[in-house]
């Protein structure tokens, strides 16, 4: 791997650098040994393909990349989500692969981790061509995913309709339907009710034990969140009914902001109709990375990588930062606002609630026997509040912040799996 990255191979990416720094940083402060850590840094197996794709107006063809990796099979089937973006990589997804582990590890679902990503651009595709590429990228890694080896969900850029023609296409090779090969897919197809919900309700049950450690009232606190896509939109609707005050939600096109609170619902249905925050009426409309810099008690990053860094991290006024993105604080900005006093909770136990509920989903699937919302509910709240428990004991008893807590947490296990499991031959 170190030749890889020294060699000007796709691993070596801004976002594999974050994955391994991390991973590095805590893996000295848990003495943890050379050679287990020698191999948990390289992903396990890693898919590259190329295939063909045909546009509609059947004159242009282009060759698309595509990405499968997991990171880890100790533990057992590997599990991880799908995205389709113009700029995703083999590094990206390597790194994202990693988080997975870790976070699989830390709230006990018995995943290894593993992530997929489409090179391509699906704001500029007609839902025939999504298909088409969906289809074609699922045949290309069909003899690589299985509902006992690797488990595909949604990501940046696909969504329930996308799993759906995963698990048909997937289906239709092996001549039965096979539910459990996704997760994430409409309830029609055997999907979990509340999973679309999953990771922005499950990071904000997590409020109220956060709010406690910096002395916030969780009834009335003031919350911005960056994004209002699958995350930041369900963790808006969540928070507004706990009782906080959401006054600040963001998209592409910016963010809009009302100190006397957001009507969520409102918010929603000005998106659905107009797909964009830009022009809803009742609030003001402001530069979407101002909301980073507003006087809130909690911000929610809910988007994309990479947003709080050391340009505007001395700038954050927020207590607590609840993290729904996958790496959305660079370490420089991690050291920052460490030094301010405000506390994180980690995207590896914060948004781990999709992960969670996909493994419910999965679960289902297997048993052929489906639970209701409320126990689905019920047993997300139950998994993230015990892991938040547990994570900060670690931070407590260690005198560290909750993201090298979590990785602890989740690196130790994993680690011991890997000793107890010993090496074949």
């Amino acid at each position: 791997m170190e030749e890889m990255l020294h060699g000007g191979n796709e691993y070596d990416s801004p976002m594999y650098h974050e994955a391994v720094g991390q991973f590095n940083r805590v893996a000295k402060l848990m003495g943890l040994d050379e050679n287990v850590s020698d191999r948990l840094r390289s992903p396990q197996k890693s898919t590259v393909v190329s295939f063909p794709f045909r546009h509609d107006n059947y004159t242009q063809v282009d060759t698309i990349f595509g990405y499968r990796v997991q990171h880890l099979t100790t533990m057992g089937p590997t599990k991880g989500g799908i995205r389709f973006a113009p700029d995703v990589d083999l590094g990206e997804v390597s790194a994202l692969a990693m988080w997975m582990t870790w976070k699989c590890a830390i709230v006990g679902v018995p995943f290894g981790g593993a992530k997929g990503g489409v090179r391509i651009n699906p704001m500029e595709l007609s839902r025939a061509e999504l298909q088409r590429v969906t289809r074609r990228f699922t045949m290309e890694i069909i003899n690589v995913i299985g509902p006992d080896t690797d488990i595909p969900a949604p990501d940046l850029g696909t969504n329930e309709q996308v799993m759906a023609w995963l698990m048909d296409t997937y289906s239709q090779h092996v001549g039965h339907a096979v539910p459990a090969v996704v997760t994430g897919k409409p309830p029609a197809l055997g999907g979990s009710v509340a999973r679309r919900e999953a990771t922005g309700r499950g990071l904000m049950f997590l409020v109220p034990q956060a709010a406690r450690v910096v002395g916030i009232d969780p009834v009335g606190a003031t919350v911005g969140i960056h994004g209002f896509g699958n995350v930041g939109r369900y963790a808006a609707v969540a928070g507004q009914e706990m009782k906080a005050k959401v006054v600040a939600v963001s998209d592409i096109s910016g963010a809009v902001y009302n100190p006397d609170g957001l009507d969520i619902p409102a918010v929603g249905k000005w998106v659905d109709e107009n797909r964009f925050l830009e022009g809803y009426p009742d609030a003001d409309f402001i530069d979407g990375n101002a909301l980073f810099e507003l006087d809130v008690d909690v911000l929610v990053p809910a988007a994309i990588q990479g947003v709080l860094h050391k340009d505007n991290a001395a700038n954050v006024k927020a207590k607590l930062i609840i993290e729904g993105a996958n790496n959305p604080t660079t370490l420089e900005a991690d050291d920052i606002l460490r030094e301010q006093g405000v506390f994180i909770v980690p995207d590896i136990l914060a948004n781990a609630g999709g992960v969670t509920v996909s493994y419910f989903e999965w679960v289902q699937d297997v048993q052929k026997y489906f639970w209701t919302e409320n126990e689905v509910v019920a047993r997300l709240r139950e998994i993230m509040t015990r892991a938040f428990d547990e994570v900060h004991a670690i931070a407590i008893d260690e005198g560290i912040d909750m993201r090298n807590a979590a990785l602890i947490k989740g690196i130790r296990r994993v680690a011991d799996a890997k000793l107890v499991r010993g090496i074949f031959p």
